[in-house]
């Protein structure tokens, strides 16, 4: 018998470590050569470790979460070869699988500890009085309940129980009638005891969620990206009725070609001034102090999945028609959607577009993916009346937003871009014009 050490090897761009996502075997268990051990994540793609060798894996290098060093000892193999330097194997008395025990301070008391419940109400049989309010009072009235006992309570009070589905005759009174205040600690109590209000929504139970894999990378780029970056927002008004008008013309012709959307026309647009405003088209190296103002557009564009949000690249976008967009813009979607999105199409970007589609706002302030300096954001589409000279006709109109980093680029040089952008979008017949 032989032990296989499966050190991890370098899976990205001159990374130094990689995330344990996913391990797809246990201490114990067998492992056949070229079947999955792990899912490992360096940046944002996530790469599957295949075994090398057969054997039974007898140890594994973490948790899930774990960050794991390149060229680190990620799994240990033992085969059924011989072979010299092997190490012995764990006593038989060793357990396959440890006792997870939480880190959670009490915890363990927590979940061994019952909370005894309240002693059950003493219920005293409501006797009515010798001189009881007359049926015509305002204040009370008197009925029988789905328990055939005679309760007194206002019409409010029988009102408010009603809806709330509570019979009456199950609620102890400390006076002569049924009261608001009785009702409440009705309802107090049996919120303990199960008691569920019909059109009301239940409490679930606290449920903590470890931060690893894509959700820790989000959450540390976003942070570093706030936490390093001033933003600003510059937001401006566009009107899209001719764009949309000639998007349906174009759709309604378009054959065996993609069904285009408003981001095409968009990413054409971005491209077509960015000759104009090369600062927004850029990153900034912050240990380096150096800004590369970039030649192509290598276009991110933000994608929610399952896992998060990803940002897959357009490489050269400036290059590509409207069409060409469009089938690059689904292709690279659902190969993020699907995680089989590759290292090289998920990194490199120089400026990135992000859309909520039909769920977005008025207005956004998208935070910036860096080491980028820019981000723009199109928001929904929306009809409203709008004065053209004298006359009102129905307009579409959108919002634009767009976050840039304030070390790098001006509000002056923002806002120009935007305007910019602005005529291509609201004279569409441009964005085709040489």
């Amino acid at each position: 018998m032989a032990r296989y050490s499966f050190r991890l090897p370098d899976i990205g761009e001159g990374i130094a470590e990689a995330e344990i996502v996913a391990w797809h075997v246990k201490v114990g268990e067998r492992v056949e050569e070229d079947a999955q051990l792990a899912d490992m994540m360096t940046d944002k793609a996530t790469v599957e470790m295949e075994s090398p060798v057969s054997g039974v894996v007898v140890e594994l290098a973490g948790e899930v979460g774990d960050l794991i060093p390149i060229g680190s000892t990620l799994a240990v193999i033992e085969t059924d070869a011989d072979g010299d330097g092997t190490v012995d194997a764990p006593p038989a008395d060793t357990p396959v699988e440890e006792e997870i025990v939480s880190e959670t301070p009490g915890a363990e008391e927590a979940s061994v500890a019952e909370v005894a419940p309240p002693p059950e109400p003493v219920r005293a049989e409501l006797v009515e009085a010798p001189s009881l309010p007359s049926k015509n009072s305002p204040s009370t009235s008197s009925g029988q309940t789905a328990h055939g006992k005679s309760v007194l309570a206002s019409p409010a009070v029988r009102a408010r129980a009603k809806d709330l589905g509570v019979d009456l005759s199950q609620v102890q009174s400390g006076g002569d009638r049924i009261r608001h205040a009785d009702l409440d600690a009705f309802l107090r109590y049996s919120a303990g005891q199960g008691y569920h209000a019909p059109g009301a929504s239940r409490a679930r139970a606290d449920e903590p969620i470890k931060v690893i894999g894509m959700r820790r990378k989000i959450a540390e780029n976003m942070a570093a990206s706030k936490r390093a970056i001033p933003h600003f927002t510059y937001v401006e008004e566009m009107d899209v009725t001719a764009l949309e008008d000639m998007r349906a013309d174009l759709n309604a012709n378009r054959g065996g070609r993609p069904k285009l959307t408003m981001m095409p026309f968009l990413i054409v647009a971005i491209c077509r001034k960015i000759p104009q405003f090369p600062r927004i088209n850029a990153r900034y190296d912050d240990e380096g102090g150096v800004v590369t103002r970039y030649g192509a557009v290598h276009l991110g564009m933000a994608t929610q999945t399952d896992a998060g949000l990803m940002v897959p690249v357009i490489r050269d976008a400036q290059d590509m028609n409207v069409w060409q967009l469009a089938s690059e813009i689904t292709r690279l979607a659902e190969a993020a959607r699907t995680g089989k999105a590759k290292v090289e199409e998920l990194t490199g970007g120089t400026l990135t577009v992000t859309s909520l589609g039909p769920l977005g706002g008025i207005a956004t302030t998208p935070v910036i993916n860096r080491p980028e300096v820019a981000i723009i954001g199109p928001n929904k589409i929306v009809e409203r009346p709008v004065f053209d000279g004298d006359d009102i006709r129905r307009a579409k109109l959108m919002n634009l937003s767009i976050s840039c980093d304030h070390r790098v680029v001006d509000g002056w040089d923002a806002a120009s871009y935007v305007q910019a952008l602005k005529k291509l979008i609201e004279t569409p017949v441009l964005l085709f014009a040489d």
